[in-house]
């Protein structure tokens, strides 16, 4: 996601680090790469110069503090590039927010027009704020009014047939605005505190899509007017906006398919260009898919730091408090075994794509094009190829039954080594931090009574991820998920060694070559 502005930050970073001061000369050349990877994401050419305008003003214009102190009291230092990167996270968040993610009601019923263009998503949305809706307890319908769509009514049925929302659809050759006007009064008459309209789209944006919208409007009234936009559109998602908020009062937009956009320019330029902010991001196929846009969230994630606070939210809708909290404190005493490493990955799995759920943490979202999901399939095999023994005591495990557990699942002996000695590491680690009681206070959210990011629910992200904090600790996230980068297993710090000695002779080789 955003891929191609990450890297221009990331690069602008790198140019400062080592300068002990920031002047005019080394902020033009950071910024340099900013403008390119914005331009190259497709944001709005104007857009990219205030921005970095506002960045270069305030970048030489602050007095930068190079110790300060953190929430613990501890003083630690600041380097102009951190300082770098903290304007440019404020000035991404002002840019793209601020958002309010709720919903309008109107008489206690909050109802959704969505509209957009052909092709872009508007028909699955609409059953990811159904369900959305329903986790709020309300009861939704849903409006199925756009009938020029082949099969679009029939697609609406079959998405509220599975996540049991009823759909109200019209009489054949009824038009939209009387549709919608029906479905209206059904809502009333049936006690739906929620209705979803599904509208038609067109190709291109002209004025009979847009009379019909507006009839609608006057029909209907519906609190939220959302516009529905493909991110991989680019500069084009955003002209669009622009169209319909010059003919309809949007209230707000929904941008689909932003986890395949490597540019990211819709995201970064639609609320400042059209003044309507993105309220919602859909991300994925699947029904649940549907995340609160968070500008500060996706700011971070641009310039590399993760998203802590929109991890945990997603943890603390697929973990159990009380099992966490169990799963904790045996991690702590170093009892964890690879049937609670098994339950952990299958929780991961419900959060997502590993490519996002990676993207969220901080620190290691630029691994996250490195993950394969394929390796989780893998991992778990082996797991289930061994006794219950073997599970609850993985030090049993010697060469004969690693050989018998690869046979058992397609593997590699080998890689059943790797799989068990890189287990026994994290669980030797985590068993020595909870021994330090003085650690567990800055690890937060992941120990029972620990406030934190989990706001001191005492949920534990799975594998040891404590308040988002993996790696900073002094273990590689890598390890804990099984070795989950592409290649497979992670290389043990011996390998490191031999392949640094074999390029320093090289290198050496090279050297003496020269000189003959």
């Amino acid at each position: 996601m955003l891929e191609t502005v990450t890297q221009g930050f990331k690069n602008a970073t790198d140019r400062l680090r080592g300068v002990r001061e920031i002047d005019e000369a080394s902020i033009d050349e950071a910024l340099r790469d900013v403008r390119l990877s914005l331009l190259e994401a497709d944001v709005d050419l104007a857009l990219t110069r205030s921005f970095l305008a506002r960045v270069k003003e305030r970048s030489l214009g602050s007095k930068v503090e190079t110790r300060v102190r953190d929430r613990t009291g501890r003083q630690i230092r600041v380097t102009p590039g951190q300082h770098f990167i903290r304007i440019c996270e404020e000035e991404l968040t002002q840019l793209m927010g601020p958002v309010d993610p709720s919903l309008a009601r109107s008489a206690g019923v909050v109802s959704i027009m969505l509209a957009g263009l052909q092709g872009v998503g508007k028909t699955t949305i609409a059953a990811k704020l159904a369900v959305y809706l329903r986790k709020q307890g309300r009861k939704p319908l849903l409006v199925a009014a756009d009938v020029y769509r082949p099969a679009a009514i029939d697609q609406l049925k079959t998405l509220g047939a599975s996540i049991e929302v009823p759909v109200h659809a019209g009489a054949p050759l009824e038009r939209p605005p009387a549709i919608c006007a029906e479905a209206f009064a059904r809502a009333r008459r049936e006690g739906f505190d929620a209705i979803i309209y599904d509208t038609a789209g067109r190709l291109a944006v002209d004025d009979a899509l847009m009379v019909e919208l507006e009839e609608i409007v006057r029909n209907v009234e519906p609190a939220n007017k959302l516009l529905v936009c493909d991110a991989l559109m680019g500069r084009d998602a955003v002209n669009v906006a622009k169209a319909f908020s010059e003919r309809i009062a949007l209230d707000g937009v929904i941008l689909t398919k932003l986890d395949g956009d490597a540019r990211g320019g819709a995201a970064l330029s639609v609320k400042a260009v059209t003044g309507v902010p993105i309220k919602f991001l859909g991300t994925g196929e699947t029904v649940d898919r549907l995340e609160e846009f968070r500008p500060e969230g996706l700011a971070s994630r641009i310039l590399g730091m993760g998203d802590i606070v929109g991890l945990v939210k997603d943890f603390e809708e697929v973990v159990d408090e009380k099992e966490a909290e169990a799963d904790a404190a045996r991690l702590l005493k170093g009892s964890f075994g690879l049937d609670d490493l098994l339950k952990q990955m299958r929780m991961i799995q419900k959060l997502g794509p590993l490519k996002e759920v990676f993207g969220k943490l901080p620190g290691v979202g630029q691994l996250a094009d490195q993950v394969d999901e394929g390796e989780l399939v893998k991992v778990e095999s082996m797991i289930q190829s061994m006794t219950r023994g073997e599970r609850a005591k993985p030090s049993l495990i010697d060469k004969s039954r690693a050989k018998r557990i690869a046979a058992g699942s397609g593997r590699k002996p080998s890689e059943v080594e790797q799989l068990v000695d890189r287990f026994m590491q994290m669980r030797q680690l985590m068993g020595a931090l909870g021994q330090q009681g003085g650690l567990l206070s800055r690890l937060g959210g992941g120990f029972p009574g620990a406030g934190g990011a989990a706001g001191g629910r005492g949920a534990m992200p799975p594998f040891g991820m404590q308040g988002g904090m993996p790696g900073g600790m002094g273990f590689d996230p890598s390890m804990l998920l099984g070795g989950l980068g592409r290649g497979g297993a992670s290389r043990k710090p011996q390998d490191v060694k031999a392949k640094k000695s074999k390029r320093k002779q090289q290198r050496d080789s090279r050297k003496k070559h020269r000189k003959k």
